[in-house]
């Protein structure tokens, strides 16, 4: 095993503003790929600024079908799930107290990389009470994939009052913000750190700062600390950390770690060794204590309160935005009720409840940063969210993710797809999309939009594309609070790129070469009565075809067809219509719901009923590239309109024909066929 750099020094801010060079803080012998040694950050700065653009250029050159966002590709390895154990961790944190000396300074981690993404915002990771930069070591790939990372290290023998850490912070961040004005600068605070990311965002309300906090200890007063140092304070100093230590790491999160391993398919024994590899580890964090000095205890207590009273004296003047990452289950902090009250504090806050984690919540398994940050809509370039621009596509994790939660819905309608070549051959697969965009996918909506999970699933796993669905702003909520039981729909077509539904959005999305899909018929075709599942609600304008031809896309018509939609309707807003002051209510439900029109629509009562399957077909292409007639004559358009429109109602009469054919359209079929030859083969279907 080679000897690599853990952690590179940009440089060093003593507590009373001395500022010094260094190269290498410390070398440790870990399981990390070698990588190349950090040059000077600006001039690492203007080459990715640079290389992404020619990567994206060389990638559509060469006729690439994966989609690029600022040089990153869809399905990106994000390093979640890489690490085993939190051995790495605990042997990283007693190199640097064997080792480590000086004053506070900042540490780019080098298994963090350099960032895929061009022109990337930086990330400043302020820790708790420890003071270790490895804190967010579980977190360094993904976030260093999209920020640019720069780590706090606060030596166990430096004595920096807390003022002063503020200050360093202040001035690493000044100068970031004096480079670069107009994009914002991310303060990920943990426990201790997410005070010090209040004062900051307190002192400085005119620069754009963006605060994800992790159970911050602004709580300090009302929690079990205080009650555990009257109890503990006969003791040594390294033992009552050490007790805090393993009050601060969840138990309860490595047990259900475990079982989600052998749920997933691993063998029982790797699942139980890597629990007891994790808790043999924390044990053995008790060893780099002996190196503490006696004072430490009571130093860090001082510092943790000053910073509590001094966060929370001033909190009123920060202004920033704030995502905070709370543990219910935290032993140490009451960090759910204090949540509720910063929440209520701060005027820009979301929270974001982890229900069976404890306050190590970094170093816990199941907790994914970077994509909170895309769920939330916080990651951005300049100083407004751009949902066009500023995109990052789904990681590899965020895939799993989707996986888990459309596991039932993919095993149960088990979607059979197919496509249209150039000459007309109708081909099981994907092979018929085209390879590149601008691509707008144009077709009907089943009950309640039961396709799209399906559809936009498949078209990432299969074609690494990433499919920008347009949709009704009723779905791009504010959420002010979420909890970790996995992300819902709202959550997906966030990651998924999804965008409110205006002529603006699709013009961004088809100028930058996007996949973008389009459904005409909108949430009267989605929300449709009985008897109208394969109905077409599209409106008399040509618009999206003009569009299509002015940026030369392809235009790709598609149909999909269920079992009818999978329930069984009870009631819609025909037959609330017919009851007495039914007119009145469906009215005004639809201005609460802002609807575009004066359609009267509700949300449909329904049944579930024995799941069908999905079967989907995507037309042949339809080139615009030379059409100017479409463009000047509107009666081309309205032509070209409706040969899309014939195209996709041609598409669901084929498709309703030939699943008669299907031998494996019943459930109980496709059961028995995976039974026999495992879960993730692929069913047949009809012969196309």
């Amino acid at each position: 095993m080679s000897v690599v750099h853990l952690m590179h020094e940009l440089h060093i801010i003593h507590g009373r503003g001395t500022r010094r060079s260094f190269a290498a803080m410390a070398t440790l012998s870990l399981p990390l790929p070698p990588l190349a040694r950090p040059q000077a950050l600006s001039l690492r700065r203007q080459g990715r600024q640079g290389s992404s653009g020619r990567q994206l250029r060389l990638r559509r050159a060469a006729g690439g079908a994966q989609a690029s966002y600022r040089g990153l590709d869809a399905l990106y390895d994000d390093g979640y799930g890489t690490v085993k154990d939190l051995g790495h961790y605990y042997k990283a944190v007693g190199e640097l107290a064997k080792h480590d000396g000086g004053p506070p300074r900042w540490l780019c981690p080098v298994d963090a990389g350099v960032p895929a993404v061009g022109d990337a915002p930086v990330m400043l990771y302020l820790p708790g009470i420890d003071g270790m930069g490895m804190g967010l070591c579980n977190h360094h790939k993904a976030l260093g994939t999209i920020f640019e990372l720069r780590c706090m290290h606060i030596p166990f023998q430096d004595r920096t009052p807390f003022e002063e850490l503020v200050t360093m912070v202040e001035d690493a961040m000044r100068a970031e913000h004096s480079t670069s004005p107009n994009k914002p600068i991310y303060l990920l605070g943990n426990s201790f750190g997410g005070c010090i990311a209040l004062a900051v965002a307190a002192r400085n309300p005119s620069i754009d700062l963006i605060l994800v906090l992790a159970n911050p200890a602004t709580s300090f007063e009302r929690s079990r600390i205080k009650t555990l140092l009257s109890v503990f304070s006969p003791l040594p100093d390294r033992v009552s950390i050490a007790i805090a230590a393993l009050l601060n790491y969840n138990i309860d999160n490595e047990m259900k770690m475990a079982w989600s391993r052998m749920r997933s398919g691993k063998h029982p024994l790797e699942a139980l060794s890597r629990f007891t590899s994790n808790m043999a580890s924390s044990l053995k964090h008790s060893k780099m204590l002996d190196k503490l000095p006696k004072d430490t205890l009571r130093w860090k207590i001082e510092l943790i309160k000053e910073a509590a009273s001094y966060a929370n004296s001033h909190i009123q003047s920060v202004t920033a935005e704030v995502l905070l990452l709370a543990s219910c289950a935290d032993r140490l902090l009451p960090s759910k009720s204090e949540a509720n009250r910063l929440q209520k504090k701060l005027t820009k806050c979301r929270v974001f409840l982890f229900e069976k984690h404890g306050h190590s919540l970094l170093l816990e398994h199941g907790v994914h940063v970077s994509s909170i940050i895309k769920c939330s809509c916080l990651y951005r370039h300049s100083k407004h969210y751009h949902r066009v621009h500023d995109y990052i596509p789904p990681s590899a994790t965020d895939m799993k993710e989707a996986d888990k939660i459309s596991r039932v819905t993919m095993f149960k309608t088990c979607p059979a797809m197919y496509s249209t070549t150039a000459d007309g051959a109708v081909v099981r697969g994907l092979a018929g999309l085209p390879e590149e965009g601008p691509v707008l996918l144009v077709g009907n909506h089943m009950l309640m939009g039961t396709e799209l999970i399906p559809l936009g699933a498949e078209l990432l796993r299969r074609r690494k594309v990433v499919v920008r669905g347009v949709a009704h702003p009723l779905l791009f909520p504010r959420k002010a609070r979420t909890r970790s039981q996995g992300h819902d729909m709202f959550d997906f077509i966030n990651l998924w790129g999804g965008v409110p539904m205006t002529l603006r959005s699709m013009y961004e999305l088809l100028a930058a070469g996007e996949f973008v899909l389009l459904y005409p018929g909108g949430y009267r075709e989605a929300l449709h009565c009985k008897g109208e599942e394969h109905r077409l609600f599209w409106p008399d304008q040509a618009e999206f075809v003009r569009m299509a031809a002015q940026f030369d896309a392809t235009i790709v018509p598609f149909g999909v067809v269920g079992e009818d939609d999978l329930v069984n309707l009870l009631w819609t807003f025909d037959d609330i219509r017919s009851v007495p002051l039914g007119r009145k209510l469906l009215r005004a439900y639809s201005n609460h719901l802002k609807l575009r029109d004066t359609q009267e629509v509700i949300f449909p009562g329904a049944i579930p009923k024995i799941t069908g399957r999905f079967y989907y077909r995507f037309g042949k292409p339809i080139p615009t590239k030379g059409r100017q007639d479409v463009l000047t004559d509107r009666r081309a358009a309205t032509e070209l309109y409706f040969d899309v429109k014939s195209e996709v109602e041609g598409i669901i009469a084929y498709l309703l024909e030939k699943r008669e054919e299907d031998r494996y359209r019943s459930i109980l079929p496709r059961l028995l066929y995976r039974a026999v030859r495992g879960s993730k083969t692929e069913v047949p279907a009809f012969n196309p």
